[in-house]
């Protein structure tokens, strides 16, 4: 079983490195794209006897206490057989 959990910064947050990275697709002629915004992703492998609903507890606790900085960013979670 694994975790994956992505983490972004939220909305309110500036970000300087999505907005460097949207620059630079814009000169590569992408002018389409009106926002990026860059985060985080881990990919967690868990113990396959745990049922899916502890595998995303326990993933949850990982995320908020670990992975991501509450006050700045999301995290979101999902678990895969």
């Amino acid at each position: 079983m694994k975790a994956k959990v992505y983490v972004t910064l939220k909305p309110s947050v500036l970000d300087p490195q999505g907005k460097a990275i949207h620059h630079s697709v814009e000169l590569l002629g992408f002018g389409q794209i009106t926002d990026i915004r860059q985060g985080k992703y881990f990919e967690i492998a868990m113990d396959s006897e745990l049922t899916e609903s502890q595998a995303k507890e326990s993933a949850e606790k990982i995320a908020k206490d670990v992975l991501a900085n509450p006050v700045i960013e999301d995290y979101r979670v999902e678990i895969v057989q």
